[in-house]
């Protein structure tokens, strides 16, 4: 559920919004201009942040599968790999 407040009200009624917020409630501090906040709860903000990071972590393994069909790749062997590791 998505609810709307102004920052004056949820300063007035904090406990609320956030008890309404870590129970899975989006809650949207609305501002002059546009310059709205939104309030969610750990939970909603990890899993966020996880899908955030997956779609970067895609991003390079496309970029990866596109350079090596391109022949942008570089070869080492075990010894050249193992003698890096040790720099």
């Amino acid at each position: 559920m998505i609810t709307a407040t102004v920052a004056t009200d949820l300063k007035e009624n904090l406990k609320y919004y956030i008890d309404k917020a870590v129970s899975g409630d989006s809650i949207i501090i609305t501002r002059p201009r546009k310059l709205n906040a939104v309030l969610i709860g750990e939970e909603e903000y990890n899993e966020l942040l996880r899908i955030k990071h997956n779609m970067e972590y895609e991003q390079k393994l496309l970029n990866s599968v596109k350079q090596g069909k391109e022949g942008q790749v570089i070869q080492k062997s075990i010894e050249e790999l193992e003698a890096m590791a040790d720099e």
